[in-house]
């Protein structure tokens, strides 16, 4: 069957909201394919672009796909990837991400495209996988479908960007395995990054009393306000909208919260993130409370202090994203730290063989944290 692959109007969005209901049924967690506000914002969007699909009867709407950027980031997210039900296996899906990613790239305005992607089948990772995309980690329980789902996540990068990335001379050892897990996958190398003791855990508050302020279009001035320059932090394409401060006002952290997804960024804190590390039990405990099942961050690879402080408090490095900044003319790699709550069930996941040692990789991480170790008596 032959398909026509052309930008999203707003014309579209009644029949992209039914393809998504289709394929997701009514809880997909993203307004993407789902608040038709949105939708027309995205589609209107110069840093967006969006396709879709269209072939068979009554040239219908048969598949949709974004890749989402922001001013000034040059880092892409590929989103909202959709074929209908009665289209599988027609090879659309792949059409769609390699349409994407060669108009995209061809701008010069991205250094690299991210994908999340689901492992219920292991159909969208290869998917990734033929067009260019590489696995970095496994984000487990990271969002809330039908029931709780681990994701992938996968990165493609522009020609000669990881040859680019900055040394970083040590880091915690507990990211060793994961190290090599991604030199194995990209054939890049860590061989002169030494692994080191962590630092010592912040000490925690004398009270743990915190307040949540959940109202979007405060908490998006003010971080705005506190965080006039992007240098300071950086969390790209996700927008603060909750805010939390102990009763003395010592610090703000900012976070986005998914509740229809059961997920949280913790995105960053003011004045400055150090300050904060000694409550993320607090902070995740609050964020458990409001119904974040999965608390995520992202942390430079070049932070040792802040990877230890995440991983006293019981976060696993799932992913490592290399080059994921650039910074003049290099590119910083970063580390997405995570913590669940709720129970971790692998049984349900399937993942093709690139991503096995990653699941691999956080299943041995996990264990180290959580499980205590035996002595064996003589």
């Amino acid at each position: 069957m032959t398909f026509t692959v052309e930008r999203a109007t707003t014309a579209d969005i009644a029949d992209l909201r039914q393809l998504y209901y289709a394929v997701y049924g009514p809880h997909y967690p993203t307004a993407l394919g789902t608040d038709p506000a949105e939708m027309s914002r995205l589609i209107q969007d110069p840093d967006t672009l969006w396709l879709v699909a269209r072939g068979g009867p009554g040239d219908a709407l048969a598949g949709s796909a974004a890749i989402h950027s922001e001013p000034g980031s040059r880092l892409g997210r590929l989103e909202g990837l959709a074929v209908h039900p009665d289209q599988r296996g027609s090879g659309l899906a792949g059409a769609l991400t390699e349409a994407l990613c060669a108009r995209m790239f061809a701008t010069d305005r991205l250094d690299s495209v991210y994908a999340t992607v689901r492992t219920v089948s292991a159909g969208p990772q290869r998917v990734v996988s033929r067009h260019g995309f590489r696995p970095l980690g496994i984000l487990p329980n990271a969002v809330d479908l039908n029931c709780r789902e681990s994701l992938a996540l996968y990165a493609r990068h522009a020609e000669g960007v990881l040859d680019r990335r900055v040394p970083v001379p040590e880091v915690p050892a507990s990211l060793t395995p994961l190290l090599r897990t991604v030199e194995g996958s990209l054939g890049i190398s860590y061989a002169g990054t030494r692994a080191t003791a962590p630092k010592p855990a912040p000490p925690g508050p004398t009270t743990a009393r915190l307040e949540m302020i959940e109202a979007p279009a405060f908490v998006r001035r003010r971080f705005q306000e506190r965080f006039p320059d992007a240098d300071r932090w950086f969390y790209p394409l996700h927008t603060p909208n909750i805010l939390l401060t102990p009763d003395d006002g010592g610090f703000e952290v900012y976070a986005y919260l998914n509740r229809v997804g059961g997920y949280c960024a913790l995105v960053t804190a003011h004045p400055d993130p150090a300050v904060a590390a000694g409550w993320l039990e607090p902070v995740t405990r609050t964020l458990t409370r409001a119904g974040a099942g999965y608390v995520e961050a992202l942390v430079p690879l070049d932070h040792h202090g802040g990877l230890s402080a995440f991983a006293a408090q019981g976060f696993i490095a799932g992913a490592l994203y290399p080059a994921m900044r650039r910074d003049g003319d290099g590119f910083h790699d970063y580390v997405v730290m995570s913590r669940t709550t709720e129970h971790i069930d692998f049984h349900g996941v399937v993942v093709d063989a690139p991503l096995q040692p990653f699941l691999d990789s956080y299943v041995s991480a996990w264990a180290s944290t959580y499980l205590p170790s035996r002595e064996v008596a003589s």
